[in-house]
């Protein structure tokens, strides 16, 4: 084989616009449930709900700085919420004694300060390239991730310390019903965020933003942990309390691979099966193309990057480089947050 040419297919907006009338390039999507296989039963339940994910790339906002600006605003909101949601707890803490209460409030205060170093990511994102980071600062936002992770893990060290001295030094826990209250309270904020982050994130790509928001639910179920708690010392079980509190960490700690799994890809360039599945299915049906023997592809904090190697059917410089103009055409309609597809023709 001798390589031909080699063509840059960065998306234009202009040029794929969703208001474009469907044509043929929209039947290059391929929804076939390829790549890895899903767990069944009462493990999916769990799975899905604190290992969230999304096959589907193609409802993704296309231009980068909406998207940006869709994960902020979530931030914004998700962090009033939170912070609400621990000053309430907070204060049903101080008239209490309930460490189990303790222990959730500090984790719903770490979840909300996660927003902040996400917020940063975000908006270092929207820079433009230099000589220096030629690929731009996409990556700040899985470095945000890592952040999160590191928060979840020293909640959790926290929340486990204080379970054990009041294992060791036992204290009475007062106004139940007040813990009660707030152990609901807590829950239903947590999700109500959890709900929204992970959606906003899986909308605009964004594993940080996802494991946020499984930071989140994690923290509405440890809420839930605590109402279970205040009931088991209202029925004369005073060590369930501290005992919950400890459950509590261990959950934390068992859930939180989810989340070091999903960044730790990114990371590492890790791409779902699927999504490279789709874009070889694209390709190989663009008219020309007769196979693809080389295909690539990254995220870049909530934004996609590929490179592939065609073979063309024409030895005609010329209309070698329509046929990766189309093919380009193809996946950006495939992957509306591809930024960029650089392409090499090669022939027989």
């Amino acid at each position: 084989m001798s390589a031909r040419c080699v063509h840059s297919g960065a998306r234009d907006p202009a040029a794929h616009s969703r208001d474009e009338p469907p044509s043929r390039l929209h039947d290059n999507h391929d929804h076939r449930p390829v790549g890895h296989s899903h767990p069944t039963g009462i493990w999916a339940f769990f799975h899905g709900l604190f290992v969230p994910h999304s096959h589907d790339a193609a409802d993704s906002i296309d231009d980068a700085l909406e998207a940006s600006k869709e994960g902020v605003r979530a931030l914004k909101i998700s962090l009033l919420i939170l912070l609400g949601t621990t000053i309430l707890q907070l204060a049903v803490v101080l008239i209490s004694g309930s460490v189990a209460l303790l222990a959730d409030t500090i984790h719903n205060f770490s979840d909300a300060l996660t927003a902040v170093p996400l917020w940063i990511a975000f908006i270092l994102g929207r820079r433009a390239a230099t000589r220096r980071f030629t690929y731009g600062y996409g990556r700040a936002e899985d470095l945000a991730g890592l952040f999160i992770v590191a928060m979840i893990a020293l909640s959790a060290v926290l929340v486990a310390w204080q379970s054990i001295d009041r294992l060791v030094n036992p204290q009475t826990v007062y106004n139940l019903w007040w813990v009660l209250v707030a152990g609901a309270i807590g829950f239903i904020g947590n999700e109500a965020v959890a709900i929204y982050r992970i959606r906003v994130g899986q909308k605009i790509g964004s594993v940080a933003l996802v494991a946020d928001g499984v930071h989140a639910r994690t923290d509405g179920f440890t809420s839930l942990a605590v109402v279970v708690g205040a009931a088991g010392v209202m029925l004369g079980f005073p060590l369930a309390d501290p005992i919950v509190g400890l459950l509590i960490s261990v959950a934390i700690i068992i859930l939180l691979w989810g989340s070091v799994r999903s960044i730790g890809g990114r990371l590492m360039d890790g791409i779902d099966p699927d999504l490279v599945d789709r874009a070889q299915t694209a390709l190989e049906r663009t008219p020309g193309v007769l196979a693809v023997p080389k295909l690539q592809l990254r995220w870049v904090g909530h934004r996609l990057q590929g490179a592939a190697t065609i073979l063309v059917s024409d030895t005609a410089l010329s209309t070698a480089k329509a046929i990766a103009d189309e093919a380009a055409h193809v996946v950006g309609h495939a992957f509306p947050n591809l930024d960029d597809m650089s392409i090499r023709t090669i022939t027989n």
